[in-house]
């Protein structure tokens, strides 16, 4: 079979608004410049679209215009490595999910086990936090919900009270199990973190030595959380 051959039968096999990059093509390193010069060809005839460098789609056209890829096509090549995960959503997008703030953003954070460098995207503005503990399918949602007591005073629409109380009932609906792994991961985040969910999981009823003893009981904690949404916060020098 000939690579142009390759090329066209690999590219029918993509759908509409799946964004791919010459590495699912499969082709010999010495047969990458005609790959190349093939999809270049193909945006000239507007029978695919650049994303960005290296990124293409193919478009999918409505009587409003061209609908643009999924934001989890766009940037689904940044979660995983070598078949292993390496990153997950987190942000406005993530907390949006949650049901922490109704707005949506062009601005992109994602949790990494791997340092990058902030990037950009078709219009998004691609940022990357380092996340110390293990990723994975499983703990990703876990990370998802400390990312959100992390980063609680920058959500947008949403005010601190109401962010901290919506993450209470959250966590009270988890499992024990839930719970229990929540806090462990807890562990790896900044102390004022570990300050609020050890009172979340106190005010719940939950056990949390794990992370009280990981505390300094003399640094305090201004986080302006009204005392009606979290009553427990005095027993963690949350002020």
């Amino acid at each position: 079979m000939t690579i142009a051959n390759k090329i066209k039968l690999r590219l029918e096999q993509f759908e509409p608004g799946e964004v791919f990059t010459i590495q699912y093509f499969g082709i010999e390193n010495r047969e990458q410049p005609t790959l190349v010069r093939y999809l270049n060809r193909q945006v000239v005839q507007k029978k695919l679209t650049r994303l960005s460098k290296g990124h293409y789609f193919k478009p999918r056209n409505t009587r409003f215009g061209q609908l643009s890829p999924r934001l989890e096509e766009v940037i689904k090549d940044l979660f995983v490595k070598n078949n292993k995960i390496i990153g997950y959503i987190s942000g406005t997008a993530a907390f949006a999910k949650l049901g922490l703030t109704t707005q949506i953003s062009s601005n992109i954070l994602i949790g990494s086990s791997v340092y990058r460098r902030p990037t950009e995207r078709a219009t998004y503005k691609i940022s990357f936090f380092l996340q110390r503990n293990p990723i994975t399918e499983s703990t990703i949602p876990l990370l998802q919900l400390l990312d959100a007591v992390r980063y609680f005073r920058k959500i947008p629409a949403t005010t601190p009270n109401e962010a901290i109380s919506h993450i209470s009932d959250i966590i009270r609906e988890q499992t024990e199990d839930e719970r229990k792994k929540l806090l462990e991961l807890a562990l790896s985040y900044p102390n004022y973190v570990r300050a609020l969910v050890g009172a979340i999981l106190e005010n719940i009823a939950q056990p949390f030595e794990m992370l009280k003893q990981s505390l300094n009981g003399v640094t305090m904690y201004k986080l302006n959380i009204s005392e009606t949404v979290l009553p427990t916060k005095r027993n963690w020098n949350i002020v």
